[in-house]
């Protein structure tokens, strides 16, 4: 029997899930075909953008407890697969004082619930798992790993040639892309940035100009002599800030019950602004354990059915306006969750009101600035410090027991909702544009935070001077060539104030556009009619464009039953890729996996649940090439 020979582009995260629902699904499905699985990754295998050489001062955006790559049908140990808390403590490591080192008992303390972990221990909790399912993959499964980039894939008969780096092929029958975040090209604000740096460089040796904050450590060229201006306050502007500090050997400490910073001497000034001119909120204490979620009274599967039902009625179309439609549904729930946690008990039924004045406070929760206008650069500095401070205030009370933060945490439990609303062009072209470009960055600056003490860091920074804001909502950045530095002006009551910058640093994740990105295989791909952009009507909201089946859609509109994508190169079809699973459910990430190993078994000729032998006589094997 010739051997199957199948492709992994990529080997994050999702990449190991796609190799756990193998293992799966040949344990359950007993089948004696000959599989060899490629999987190129120039990286260690699982690791991703959580490489576990990365600082450790760089934290998940998670908590460890509500992690894990094992669904509980797993293959691998079944409830004995860990968690990747589980595989910390099992590991050894201990917390001391923001620190986690791998001591064992009874030095430090152990790793609790409600700990972030480093992202490099994540990392190595992804390489354990990798290095468990292909321990468990029966005899007829052959895993290789090539460390290098795939440049382009080339069909060949019924198959394909992946071209890599350094000039290796490799003949494949089935290909998965899982290759994760990617980076664009630069564009013409870029351009003028780089320009004004090149043109400017040898009157200000520190002026510099960062499109990508991303591998952390090219933050190093900064001069400790520079002031930084950081476009973005999310969780990229955080990880900018503490490697500009904790990372020059600066450190936090608590003195007389207050946090205080010690400095290296090695810290730039630093300067905040974004488009919105809001920090994004902290998480609160979880106090619903790791599979608890609020319960949907208004925006319930029923109710998207019905406003689709409502929706092809009144236009023939069934497609939902997010705005009109949707959005009402969410104000709803989140004033509901609202006043349960102010009450402290679930109103009685028929009782609760979604009026005017409860429309109102969830319209503050989504935007605290609205109408609000700034006299001058201090009342907005004022403004921004109280808004952390009041936001701690609500951490600390939970996600359950304060009512702003137990409305936001709605959003999150609601992601299967959206999910279902939005995906394949649920929404109307441009109510998806709303919802893309605007509700998911209000989405993530008010539920997917840092952790508390990031913010509270901040404050301290604030407080002693060493972090401040350089504008307030709408700020621009423009070349002073006069100063030879990047100047960000801000308009307030009837005049503009500038602050300035020898840097200027993107911190923001790039949308995934096949058109704009930098990869010479996502550009070859493209250019073969492999893949195609998503569009809904005339928006496109980025990703690739694919089916239900996850099989990618190419130019000709044809579904390509050989090649299937997950993860962020897909977010545009999909909603929320980059969601890590949590114990004890099958998350959208093992879903997506089960889908394309379903798959890939009804077209090697049977039904997707198989029912040959197994061969087991010989241990998988894991082949490392250059």
């Amino acid at each position: 029997m010739n051997d199957i020979t199948l492709t992994v582009i990529g080997m994050g995260p999702r990449g190991v899930s796609l190799l756990e629902r193998l293992a799966q699904h040949l344990h359950a499905h007993r089948s004696e075909v000959p599989i060899r699985v490629h999987v190129v990754d120039p990286g260690e295998c699982g690791q991703g953008t959580h490489y576990d050489t990365q600082p450790w001062h760089l934290l998940t955006n998670t908590l460890a407890s509500q992690v894990t790559i094992f669904p509980p049908d797993n293959a691998v140990g079944g409830a004995a697969a860990p968690s990747f808390i589980e595989w910390a403590r099992q590991a050894g490591y201990r917390h001391f004082d923001g620190a986690f080192h791998p001591t064992g008992a009874p030095h430090g303390e152990e790793i609790g619930e409600q700990h972030y972990l480093p992202r490099q221990l994540l990392g190595r909790y992804f390489s354990a798992a990798f290095d468990r399912i292909v321990r468990a993959l029966p005899a007829n499964v052959t895993v290789c790993h090539h460390r290098r980039a795939a440049l382009d894939v080339e069909p060949a008969g019924h198959g394909f040639v992946v071209h890599l780096a350094g000039g290796a092929t490799l003949q494949t029958d089935y290909l998965m892309l899982t290759t994760g975040h990617g980076k664009r090209k630069p564009d013409q604000a870029d351009l003028a940035h780089e320009a004004f740096v090149t043109a400017l460089g040898a009157r200000n040796d520190r002026l510099d100009f960062l499109s990508h904050a991303y591998p952390a450590e090219r933050l190093g060229r900064i001069s400790p002599d520079a002031t930084v201006a950081i476009q973005g306050m999310g969780l990229t502007a955080h990880d900018v800030v503490s490697h500009l500090t904790v990372g020059r050997g600066g450190r936090f400490v608590r003195r007389d019950g207050k946090l205080r910073y010690e400095r290296s001497g090695r810290e730039p000034a630093m300067l905040l602004f974004s488009r919105s001119g809001l920090p994004f909120s902290a998480r609160a204490i979880n106090q619903k354990g790791a599979a608890g979620r609020y319960t949907p009274r208004f925006l319930t599967m029923e109710a998207i059915a019905r406003l689709r039902e409502q929706a092809r009625s009144a236009r023939g179309d069934p497609r939902i306006d997010f705005v009109t439609e949707l959005m009402p549904l969410v104000m709803a729930d989140m004033a509901y969750a609202s006043q349960m946690a102010r009450t402290g008990r679930e109103p009685a039924p028929g009782t609760f009101v979604f009026d005017a004045a409860a429309r109102e406070a969830i319209e503050a929760i989504l935007d605290p600035v609205g109408t609000r206008r700034f006299d001058d650069l201090q009342r907005y500095r004022d403004f921004f410090r109280g808004f952390l401070v009041d936001d701690l205030v609500e951490v600390d009370k939970g996600n359950v027991g304060s009512p702003l933060k137990a409305a936001t945490d709605v959003l999150r439990d609601l992601r299967e909702q959206f999910r279902h609303a939005a995906e394949f062009g649920g929404f109307t072209p441009d109510s998806n544009r709303v919802f893309t470009e605007q509700f998911v960055n209000t989405l993530n600056r008010i539920v997917f935070g840092p952790p508390r003490h990031r913010n509270l860091e901040w404050l301290t920074l604030i407080d002693q001077g060493l972090l401040d804001v350089a504008g307030g909502p709408g700020a621009s950045v423009v070349h002073d060539r006069q100063a030879a530095r990047f100047a960000i002006e801000s308009r307030f009551g009837h005049g503009v104030e500038r602050r300035h910058a020898d840097v200027l640093v993107f911190s923001r994740i790039d949308v995934f556009h096949p058109e704009s990105d930098r990869s010479e295989l996502v550009a070859n791909l493209l250019a073969r009619g492999l893949i195609r952009p998503y569009r809904n009507g005339g928006y496109r909201p980025g990703g690739i464009d694919i089916a239900g089946s996850n099989h990618v859609i190419g130019r000709d509109g044809a579904v390509n039953p050989r090649i299937w994508a997950i993860g962020y190169p897909v977010e545009g079809p999909h909603y929320y890729t980059q969601e890590l699973p949590r114990p004890g459910r099958k998350s959208r990430l093992t879903l997506d996996a089960e889908t394309c190993v379903q798959g890939l078994f009804a077209a090697l000729g049977g039904t997707a649940t198989g029912t040959a032998t197994l061969a087991r006589a010989l241990p998988a094997v894991l082949s490392l090439d250059g």
